[in-house]
């Protein structure tokens, strides 16, 4: 089988799937245009129901895509004929899958062999590209590991020589450290974890219960004497060779064995070995594995939920309230409680809920919501994610989806509905945390939501729709004129939209200058926007939409160059506001001032719209902050240097530099050294030597 293809950039997926199409069904290019998009209100283009009168009664993929040639939604189906038949033939008056209906100019189907392959796709493509419609899980952050570094074997000790202490080579003492990103085969990783608090906290559990060491291998060849983690014994010191690789190693092995759960077993064989060592009245050596027994049992008895029967199990609870759902994710590994991480998925409304509750299952029964919610939870999420072989839920699924888990990971799946005993605490403890987090939210989106109201009231704003309210907010940051950054946050639906954000590098202007900088950010900004007009794609039209409010971090000063700004563009000057330090500077005091002249207005310390306008007035700071630090450390490290050598990418560079512990140390580095790095050649090393000589 082949790669499902399309004719449309929105209908490619950006990263490589694992699941390949049957056949795919091409539609005409000419299914549809902008101007039947627009007179497609009541009833859709011919072109389009002649497709899908042409549809095959077979398991597949569809598409729906609209007169941008936008992606509006992914489904899956049973029959192609049946499921996208349903959609023309029924009416959805008034609903938000009537308004989805009425802009479909287009579609593209995808057949395949079977029910869980069509969800397989279907989920890919809903993961890569994000369609409107659907319920979305988005998480853009990979999940943490503990990793513990590859053990050099013993014909490669000494290979790079011993640091300036003399001690072994620290590939002889593996490294444990916390680490996020792709796995290589050659180290250990346990895990995943469910946040980065969880690997920080069993780091330390692996510095306080078996002192192995987390200090790169840098820092570890030039030690000439024990660091403070071995003076308050959370390191036994391998460094300066106060322990034999031998004792380092048994240390290694008790860890990995606490790792991967086998708990009961290490404590009763560091009970044994400490009856050893008591019966030669090695009394100090009992001692040390007294106090680590302790320890463990300290950590083993903070485990409530510990058991030896299930190594690996995620337990998921879904809850939905007012309108918005909530996943909770609980993480069992090695036998341990890891921790829990809420998923809050978007697009999820009454008339989707309806909709995927027909579209997710063509039989006489349904699904319930929650069920539909779980399975798009499960389909996405372990795209990408490592799959355990047990999984409890609070909400049955299908074992067709399970049996394309199988497919997908090579892992048996078995999922557990209503468990008992020691699972059924677990679900509870998930069930309740998944409430807990859904009132969070739906009181932090309430707060929002009355926020976004104070604003618009307090400054008089036309605007008949809240959730469209869209603000913008400028602030620029440098350290005595050095590596000046302006940044440009955005509010929208009532929350800051991180995607929107953009960072602005200002150059050509005196060093320190804040109005020079805050002009060139706003000419650059609006005057892009000016000169795209509406020949820009749909997507650019998004991100430099005219906001209805631009906030300046600043006075007087900064907003009467931002009047010159918008002036000089045509544009509405009513838009800008300035957003003044009060007295001493205290938060709460702040002023706007108003770029038409009106008077200042102080809206009051407890005021819902003063917050609203301090949260996205630090969110700008923040992140231009961020942004300044980031330069200015490329700029004092010369980082630059590096990035300007030819075949010196971001994995050599990092590799490189933590190699020799910074740019200095491989500055000072031999061409020998160098060529001894991953990857650097000899003719690679000479050149990086005579560059940054």
């Amino acid at each position: 089988m082949s790669d499902a293809t399309s004719d449309s950039p929105q209908g490619q997926s950006r990263r490589a799937r694992p699941h390949k199409p049957a056949a795919v069904t091409p539609t005409p290019s000419g299914g549809g245009t902008p101007a039947a998009s627009a007179c497609s209100d009541t009833a859709p283009p011919d072109a389009l129901l002649r497709q899908v009168a042409a549809l095959p009664n077979l398991p597949g993929v569809y598409r729906y895509f609209d007169g941008d040639d936008l992606l509006l939604y992914v489904g899956k189906a049973n029959s192609l004929k049946k499921r996208v038949s349903s959609y023309f033939q029924k009416t959805h008056d008034g609903t938000r899958i009537g308004h989805m209906v009425s802009k479909i100019v287009r579609l593209e189907t995808t057949v395949v062999r079977s029910e869980a392959e069509a969800l397989l796709l279907e989920n890919n493509l809903i993961k890569a590209l994000n369609p409107r419609y659907n319920i979305l899980f988005r998480d853009d952050k990979s999940y943490p590991y503990l990793k513990i570094s590859a053990l050099v074997s013993a014909s490669r000790q000494g290979a790079d020589g011993p640091g300036q202490s003399g001690a072994a080579d620290p590939g002889q003492f593996p490294r444990v450290s916390y680490y996020r990103g792709a796995v290589e085969k050659k180290h250990q990783y346990f895990g995943p974890y469910p946040s980065a608090f969880a690997v920080k906290e069993a780091i330390v559990l692996m510095q306080k219960v078996f002192r192995l060491r987390t200090c790169e291998d840098a820092v570890f060849k030039h030690r000439t004497r024990p660091c403070l983690l071995f003076q308050i014994k959370r390191c036994s010191g391998p460094c300066v060779g106060l322990i034999s690789t031998c004792d380092y190693r048994a240390q290694l092995a008790d860890a990995e064995k606490f790792l991967n759960g086998d708990s009961m077993s290490l404590v009763q064989d560091l009970e044994q070995r400490m009856m050893a060592h008591s019966e030669r009245l090695e009394f100090e050596m009992a001692a040390e594995l007294r106090n680590q027994i302790s320890a463990l049992n300290a950590v083993l008895h903070q485990q409530s939920v510990d058991t030896v029967h299930d190594r690996d199990v995620d337990i998921l609870a879904v809850k939905f309230t007012g309108g918005r759902a909530c996943v909770n994710l609980a993480m069992v590994r090695g036998g341990r409680h890891l921790g829990d991480r809420a998923y809050f998925p978007s697009h999820v409304d009454e008339e989707i809920q309806s909709e995927l509750n027909t579209s997710l299952s063509e039989s006489a029964t349904r699904p319930s919501l929650e069920s539909v919610i779980l399975e798009a939870f499960l389909s996405q999420h372990y795209l990408q994610v490592p799959m355990p072989p047990s999984l409890v839920v609070s909400a049955p699924v299908r074992q067709g989806l399970l049996d394309a888990l199988q497919e997908q990971t090579g892992v048996k799946v078995l999922a557990v509905h209503q468990p008992r005993e020691q699972r059924r605490v677990w679900l509870d403890m998930a069930m309740t945390n998944a409430q807990i987090q859904l009132n969070r939210l739906l009181a932090e989106e309430g707060s929002q939501i009355a926020r976004t109201r104070a604003l618009v009231d307090a400054l008089d704003l036309a605007h008949d729709r809240l959730e469209a309210l869209r603000v913008e907010c400028f602030d620029v940051s440098h350290t005595g004129g050095e590596s000046t950054q302006a940044s440009c946050v955005v509010y929208q639906n009532h929350k800051m939209q991180a995607g929107e954000y953009r960072r602005y590098t200002i150059e050509g202007i005196t060093p320190g200058d804040d109005y020079a900088a805050m002009r060139q950010v706003l000419m650059r900004r609006y005057g892009k926007l000016l000169a795209l007009g509406q020949d820009a794609k749909p997507e650019a039209q998004k991100t430099l939409a005219m906001p209805d409010l631009v906030l300046i971090d600043g006075g007087k000063g900064q907003i009467s160059i931002a009047r010159e700004v918008f002036e000089s563009l045509g544009l509405d000057i009513s838009r800008l506001v300035g957003v003044e330090k009060g007295e001493g500077r205290r938060v709460g005091l702040e002023e706007l001032v108003f770029a038409d002249e009106r008077e200042k207005v102080y809206l009051g310390k407890d005021s819902a719209a003063l917050m609203l306008v301090a949260q996205i007035r630090d969110e700008a700071h923040r992140f231009a902050i961020t942004g300044m630090r980031a330069a200015r450390a490329r700029v004092r490290t010369g980082a630059s240097k590096l990035e300007d050598i030819a075949g010196v990418g971001p994995k050599r560079r990092a590799k490189l530099l933590q190699r020799f512990g910074g740019l200095r140390g491989v500055a000072m580095a031999s061409v020998e050294d160098l060529a001894k790095v991953e990857g650097i050649s000899v003719e690679l090393a000479q050149e990086i030597y005579r560059t940054l000589r």
